[in-house]
Parts: structure tokens; C-alpha cells; sequence
């Protein structure tokens, strides 16, 4: 019997008993209705759901009508209409009501989270108790196990009657164990070797780091991002018409063992023979084809294809063709295994801006937002300007989310708003925090401060570090717009303290009390000025193991000195992310000058340059130098407490905190006048983590650089070398950083610090 005809026989009976439950009676007009049997259910609920009111003549279709519409509620598994003269009696026998939820034997998760899922399926404590619920409820429990590869899963309900006319309910869980993929075949591949192929997938047999990625566990949505990768992989290599055919996903009877088999046809090696630009051409061909990544002779890569005909839709978008399409229509030849494509371009209706719309914001005020928006309402549409608005808004660090969209214009095609909507987060911040650094040793630090001060942009801190080495209170308040075209103002308050006798540098401690005002000057979206004033009095403390050079300044010059300093800078940005960047030049120059009418009268400069760029396996080469140079003027010398020093994490790893360059007797450092450090870095993801997850980064990594005075002269035989590996993990109790450098050249009077570490929290 098949099973519409099952269906058929349960809709049958289900019909007669719902006639029982109406015993058929002669029409009347109902004068009175009495509810029986309700004992949580308030009687009102019933007088609510039953189609039947006082003054209704009923019949025995109403009457089943009525008994059908009350089982519909769910709350009765029972129901009954008795006639008494003309009083309709409803009888009801309500469902039990759940009053406690048991779940025995779940290690793999939470209870809680099984109980929210439950839950979303209406098998929560209080509620009505439903045996299709409970059905579903097991089915659930089932899929939470299976989605994380317990397939060998089981569970047994008890479902125990209690008084009051409640339930308990008991799952018992036996998890087993889960299953793990036991081999992964790709079938038809030949150009690549199958190991190559599979390293490339996420999904993997159980190796040294899936304990934690879980990525030996079978996931279909990881098996379908596999196989788009393994498409991504052949056809970014010429192979036009890789396609894969069929995958299978076994399980063995003991439910413990995955086998994935994959078939693909690889399909011949395709070039470019012919690149033509065609359709409605705005701009002149030649600047067109400059944006093609994809040239006659090139191997086909589909990335370069995809990649080509973005730049041209953005060039486009850049002159306001908001809605441009650009379509690579290829022309293939099998027979020679090349392929010409003919990149149509149809720009579209030029579009421009009616207005800039911003929500969201309760308490960031929107000028502080559309100050930072470079597109222009009744201007042209320019996507790069929209785009460069977004990342301007985002690096204000105010909002968790922000989100651009541009709709069109109702019953105006050429017309779109730009329609702005952020999430705003928490700006005020009171941290204290713990640290450790093998330079530093304990560092303690706390703050108050408000980056949005009564949400007008501005930035108030108050802030206290302190280490066996420095200790820094500061005041500082920023404005950025304290002009309306974005000349920024800073004032800043500080007391800051250094005690160098816990370093293998020449004793010495320094007081220093200052305040500077500085202004910053946007020149372009990625350049900037500045110019800042700044007063310090300086206190002094020698120890019997300094130098004698340091005696000889604060004879002087003495114990305290005074200097007025005045600075400028100069710096370009043009990183795609602050925290994490992957392409992109960070650059900066600066240069001060202590004034002649202090006590100390003297000059320092530096350059710093970063520069990053991305590399295949999510990779990320970063190439970065700093350089410095100071000397006294007037005759007078560069402070002993204002020179260059080079060691240590951020500089030369592999080498003491701040050891290199000149030595006293003691082989303690003294800084110098010349600073040159370079670093070549190498970042990568931590193998087995997803594909974006900048949580955990490994490095390797060179770094050369010295410190130079006179009678220690800059040349390539002096400076020292170092290499080495590096992890930097943004972990839940704060950032860690690690690195263990090996020094390539050291010389006999040389500090060696091979491990270095930072680890810091907030709390």
C-alpha cells in the first residue's frame, strides 16, 4: 500500500473520531455554554477559540466544526460537545504541560545550547507537551551531533507522567565517537598531483592540528568551498574547462570512517590568444586596456578575467556610470586550445548623487560622520570616493558596523542616495591592565578616556604605565576637525620617568615634566603634516657605574636642564586596514629642533617606511626601515637621554633590549647619533585555521641595523644580523607576541637575547 493511500485511511479515521466527539443531536439554539475539564487553561481562552457563541442555533456541522477548530489549538487531546437541555457542555481533556527537561550524557556540548535548540522547536520546560515535538526534538539533537560528525549518535526518551497532569522528559545521549575523514580521492586528476590538489582543500585527513580546526570532521558547506577551490586552482592555471563531475561521501557501517571521492575532468591547457575591448566605450580604449590584467600570449586565468572587468566597472563607476556592466565573452578554440575574449562594456546611465542619508547614530553627532564623506550630494556618482567615505567613517573606531548603500531613486533613473548606516559602540573606555615583556619585565597600566567626547569626534585621555624601566602619566585631548577643512589640534600633559638600570644600557634615570601643542595638516586622502611646539624640564640622577661622558654633560649643563622643541612631520597612509594589513605603504619623515634659548640646543630626524604586500597562501611580505639621525648644535652635544638606540623587539631581534652600538668600559650601550634598522618579514596564517582568521599569525623573518657615534662609523661589516620565527596571537586574554632570533654575526661584547616575548591584558 503505498503511502497517499495511508494518508487517505488516517484523514478517514481522524474525521470519525472528530463525529464521535460530536454526537450527533437535533438542532437548537444555544441559551448557555459550560466548560469542563480546564484545569491551567482559563475558560475564556476556550470561549475564545470555540466558533460557537450563545444565541447560535447549532447543528452537527457546527458542532464538528467546533470540536475540530478547539484540537486545533494544540492545548487538548481530547474533546467533547454534550447537549443538557440547551446548554452546550465542552469537555476537554488538556495535553500535559513539560516540567523538567533532562539531558544525560553531552560532553560535546553545552547544555544550554541543546536547550535553545529545543527549544526553537517548541520542547521547553512549561510548555504544552507534544509527541510530534518530541519527534522532531530527537531529530534535532541528532543533526547538532552530525553537523560536528557524531554520526554513531544515539538517544533514548523517557517521557515520565507526574502529577498535575505533567511530564518529565529524559534524553539520554550516547555520543560515540566522531567520525573522521579517512581518506579524501580526487579521480581524473593527471597535471597535478593529488596531494597538491588535496593540500589545497580544507577538509583533510586527521593530522598534528585538526584537534583544534576540526577539519577532519566532514562538513558538507566545507566539501562545496573545497570544490570551488579546487575550480579556482585549475582554471587560474589555463584550465578553461575544468569541471567537477561527481562527488560521493561514504560512511563505513561503524560509523567512524569518512571517504570522500571527487571526480573531475581536467580538460586541456588553455591561452590567450586575442583581447578586444567592445560596446559603448566612454573613455579612450587604451586607457581601458591598461586596466586588462589578461594578455595575448597569457596562460587563461579566470582570477585575471574576474579581476579585469572589476577595474574597468570601477573606472567606470568613477565617472558616475553607477550601474556599468562588463562581460568577458570568450571565444574558444579547442583545436588549438586558445581562447580570445571580448570584454562588451555597456556603462549604462550616468548617475548622481540626490542626497547622503545617515542613521543610526543616537549619540555621534552627523557632522562628525559626513565630515569624513568624500562624495558630494548633487555631484556625480564616484565609486571610489563612496568607497574611500566607508573606510574614512570605519577608521573613526566608533561604530562596530558600517554599512553603505546607494538605492535608486524612485521614478528617477538617473538619481541614487547614498544612504549611511552605522552601529555605534561604546567609545568611553576605564582599563586597567597587566603586562609582561622581557625588556620591561611587570608593566602596569591604567586609563579613563572618551574617544567621542559628547559625540562631537573629540578624543580626552587620562592614562598611567609604569615598568621597571618607564613610567608615563599623560593628559592628552585631540581634536580632530578643530578647523572645519581638518586641521587637527592636540594638547598634551606629561610626567614621564626612565630608569635604565634594569637594561645592559649605561645607568642612568630622567625625570621629565611636558606639554606640547601640535597641529596636523591633511595635504590628500593619504598624505598629512604636521607641526607641534613642545617645553620639558628634565631632572637627572647618575649612579656610580655611569659613564663619564654622562658626568661631563651635567657638568655642564647640570642636573636639570629645560628645552623648548619644535617639530614637524610628514606621513602617507595608504594601508587597506590598520590592524591587519595585507597591502599597501605606511612612510613617515619628522625632524625637531631644541631652541637656543633653553639649556640644550640640538637636532634629531628619522624616516620610517613600511611597505606591504600580499603574496600567494594568504601570505603577506612586509618590508619595513627606520632611520635616524641628531647632533648638537651651537657647539653643544646631542643629550645623552635623547639618543638612538636599536635591539630588541621592533628593531634587531635576537639581540638584547637596546644593546647595540657604542659600549663604556662596562659593555653597557650608550645610544648614538645614527640609527639604520631594516626587516623583511614574512606573514602567514596559522596552518588549519580559516581562510580570514587573523586571530593566530606565524612569521619568519631577517633584521640587520646598528647604532652609530663617532669612533663608531656606519659600514656593512659593523652592522648585525639576525634571523628568525615569530607568532603574534590576539588571544582572549590579550595580545601575545612571540619571537625567537638567531644572531648571524654577533661580536664577542655583543647582549644575546634569542627568545623575546610581550604578553599584556585588560581587565
Amino acid at each position: 500500500m503505498n503511502a497517499g493511500a495511508w494518508l487517505k485511511i488516517l484523514h478517514m479515521l481522524l474525521l470519525a473520531a472528530l463525529a464521535h466527539s460530536a454526537e450527533a443531536f437535533d438542532p437548537f439554539t444555544v441559551r448557555d455554554i459550560r466548560v469542563e475539564g480546564v484545569q491551567r487553561t482559563d475558560a475564556g481562552t476556550v470561549f475564545n477559540y470555540l466558533p460557537i457563541k450563545v444565541g447560535d442555533r447549532v447543528d452537527d456541522e457546527k458542532a464538528s466544526a467546533a470540536v475540530k477548530a478547539l484540537y486545533a489549538t494544540g492545548f487538548f487531546r481530547d474533546v467533547r460537545l454534550e447537549v443538557e437541555g440547551d446548554v452546550l457542555v465542552v469537555i476537554v481533556q488538556e495535553r500535559p504541560t513539560i516540567s523538567q527537561i533532562e539531558i544525560v550524557g553531552v560532553k560535546e556540548f553545552e547544555k544550554d545550547t541543546l536547550r535553545k535548540a529545543l527549544k526553537d522547536i517548541g520542547v521547553a520546560e512549561s510548555r504544552i507537551f507534544d509527541r510530534s515535538a518530541l519527534d522532531r526534538a530527537e531529530q534535532e539533537l541528532k543533526r547538532q551531533y552530525i553537523n560536528r560528525g557524531y554520526y554513531a549518535m544515539q538517544v533514548a526518551t523517557t517521557v515520565t507522567p507526574q502529577e498535575r497532569n505533567r511530564v518529565a522528559i529524559n534524553f539520554n545521549v550516547t555520543e560515540g565517537d566522531v567520525a573522521k575523514i579517512a581518506k579524501i580521492n580526487i579521480i581524473g586528476a593527471s597535471v597535478f598531483p593529488e596531494s597538491t590538489l588535496i593540500k589545497e582543500m580544507q577538509l583533510s585527513t586527521p593530522g598534528w592540528l585538526t584537534w583544534y580546526t576540526k577539519n577532519d570532521q566532514y562538513s558538507k558547506q566545507k566539501l562545496q568551498a573545497d570544490l570551488e577551490t579546487l575550480r579556482s586552482y585549475y582554471t587560474n592555471r589555463g584550465y578553461l574547462e575544468f569541471a567537477v563531475d561527481s562527488t560521493q561521501v561514504s560512511i563505513t557501517p561503524d560509523k567512524e570512517d569518512i571517504y570522500i571521492t571527487i571526480n573531475i575532468t581536467e580538460g586541456p591547457k588553455f591561452t590567450v590568444s586575442d583581447v578586444r575591448i567592445a560596446g559603448d566605450l566612454l573613455l579612450p580604449e587604451p586607457e581601458l586596456m591598461r586596466l586588462v590584467l589578461i594578455k595575448p600570449g597569457d596562460v587563461y586565468s579566470r582570477e585575471r578575467l574576474t579581476q579585469s572587468t572589476k577595474a574597468i566597472s570601477d573606472r567606470l563607476g568613477s565617472d558616475g556610470y553607477a550601474f556599468a556592466n562588463v562581460n568577458a565573452i570568450p571565444e574558444v578554440d579547442r583545436t588549438a586550445h586558445t581562447a580570445a575574449f571580448t570584454f562588451y562594456v555597456d556603462p549604462g546611465r550616468r548617475i548622481y548623487v540626490r542626497s547622503v542619508n545617515i542613521s543610526g547614530n543616537a549619540r555621534t553627532r552627523d557632522e562628525v560622520i559626513r565630515r569624513e564623506v568624500r562624495q558630494l550630494e548633487d555631484a556625480w556618482y564616484d565609486a571610489t570616493r563612496i568607497e574611500r567615505s566607508k573606510v574614512r567613517i570605519t577608521r573613526l573606531q566608533f561604530f562596530e558596523d558600517v554599512n553603505l548603500e546607494t538605492p535608486a531613486v524612485p521614478g528617477s533613473p538617473d538619481q541614487v542616495d547614498v544612504n549611511i548606516t552605522v552601529t555605534e559602540k561604546p567609545t568611553g573606555n576605564v582599563l586597567a591592565g597587566a603586562g609582561y615583556s622581557s625588556a620591561e619585565g611587570l608593566v602596569l597600566s591604567a586609563s579613563i578616556s572618551q574617544n567621542n567626547v559628547l559625540g562631537t569626534g573629540n578624543s580626552l585621555s587620562a592614562s598611567i604605565n609604569t615598568s621597571k624601566v618607564n613610567r608615563i602619566i599623560a593628559v592628552t585631548y585631540i581634536e580632530p576637525y578643530w578647523t572645519p577643512d581638518g586641521i587637527s589640534r592636540t594638547l598634551e600633559f606629561y610626567d614621564r620617568n626612565t630608569n635604565t638600570t634594569s637594561l645592559t644600557v649605561a645607568q642612568y634615570a630622567a625625570n621629565t615634566l611636558g606639554g606640547a601643542i601640535g597641529f596636523g595638516i591633511p595635504v590628500t586622502e593619504t598624505d598629512a603634516i604636521s607641526i607641534a611646539f613642545r617645553g620639558e624640564h628634565t631632572n637627572l640622577t647618575l649612579y656610580q657605574g655611569s659613564p663619564v661622558i654622562y658626568y661631563d654633560f651635567v657638568r655642564e649643563f647640570g642636573y636639570s636642564t629645560n628645552s623648548y622643541i619644535i617639530s614637524g612631520g610628514w606621513s602617507r597612509d595608504t594601508r587597506d586596514s590598520i590592524l591587519f594589513p595585507t597591502r599597501g605603504i605606511l612612510q613617515s619623515a619628522y625632524a625637531e629642533f631644541a631652541l637656543p634659548f633653553g639649556n640644550l640646543y640640538y637636532y634629531k630626524t628619522g624616516y620610517t617606511l613600511q611597505w606591504f604586500t600580499p603574496l600567494p597562501l594568504s601570505s603577506v611580505l612586509m618590508l619595513r626601515t627606520d632611520l635616524g639621525y641628531g647632533g648638537g648644535l651651537g657647539g653643544k652635544p646631542l643629550p645623552f637621554f635623547k639618543a638612538y638606540y636599536a635591539g630588541g623587539v621592533g628593531s634587531v631581534r635576537g639581540y638584547d633590549t637596546a644593546s647595540l652600538g657604542p659600549q663604556d668600559l662596562a659593555g653597557n650601550a650608550l645610544g648614538g647619533r645614527q640609527k639604520i634598522v631594516g626587516n623583511a618579514e614574512l606573514f602567514f596564517p596559522m596552518p588549519g585555521l580559516k581562510a580570514g582568521d587573523q586571530s593566530v599569525r606565524l612569521s619568519v623573518f631577517a633584521d640587520a641595523g646598528q647604532i652609530y657615534d663617532n669612533g663608531f662609523e656606519p659600514n656593512l661589516e659593523s652592522f648585525r644580523y639576525s634571523t628568525g620565527a615569530g607568532l603574534a596571537w590576539n588571544s582572549p586574554i590579550g595580545p601575545l607576541k612571540f619571537s625567537y632570533g638567531y644572531p648571524l654575526n654577533s661580536g664577542p661584547h655583543d647582549k644575546i637575547q634569542r627568545f623575546q616575548f610581550q604578553v599584556g591584558t585588560v581587565f
